[in-house]
């Protein structure tokens, strides 16, 4: 599993809206972090908002901190800005410019998420994968989702449970690779 340790690194994990750097994704009292891969021109993620909101509002009283990350280098500061405000989300985002936090999750798509466990010094990952399994294909949808992957990684991180690892790709946009 992936160990990002907790102290500041010397290189950011990515960039705040204000262009501040991103070093620490975790602060005092975080038990675990949640990181949701978005592109602000991907429907499929663009309809995750509302479950992101309620798993916030369910899981942040408990330690669970929630980023947003836009990879793709087409989602700049302002169109991040312009992104967040027309759907209301308040976590914190980071634009993730060298795809550091991909790499780190294993990600491949928008939406994706990861789960990371922060214990000894640093941040483990927990989980990776799909939000739920509403979507089934590009272009089919279920009308509700069946299985909540993304929450049962949460709950199972909080209680030191193991999560089953069987769920489904994650359906979604694919992450634009940086040029070199």
């Amino acid at each position: 599993m992936t160990i990002v340790p907790r102290a500041r690194a010397a290189e950011p994990l990515g960039f705040d809206l204000a262009g501040h750097p991103v070093s620490e994704l975790a602060g005092p009292g975080t038990r675990v972090v949640v990181l949701l891969f978005s592109a602000s021109d991907c429907p499929i993620a663009n309809r995750y908002v509302p479950e992101i909101a309620r798993l916030k509002r369910e899981f942040s009283k408990q330690g669970v901190r929630f980023w947003w990350v836009f990879p793709n280098p087409s989602d700049t500061a302002p169109v991040v800005v312009r992104h967040n405000r027309a759907f209301s989300i308040d976590e914190p985002t980071v634009l993730d410019t060298r795809q550091t936090l991909v790499r780190l999750a294993h990600v491949t798509v928008t939406p994706e998420s990861a789960v990371f466990e922060i214990q000894s010094g640093g941040m483990h990952e927990f989980y990776h994968g799909r939000i739920d399994d509403r979507y089934i294909a590009l272009g089919q949808e279920r009308p509700a989702a069946r299985h909540h992957e993304l929450e049962s990684a949460i709950a199972a991180a909080l209680s030191g449970n193991a999560i089953d690892s069987s769920f489904g790709r994650p359906v979604g946009c694919a992450i634009v690779p940086l040029q070199p």
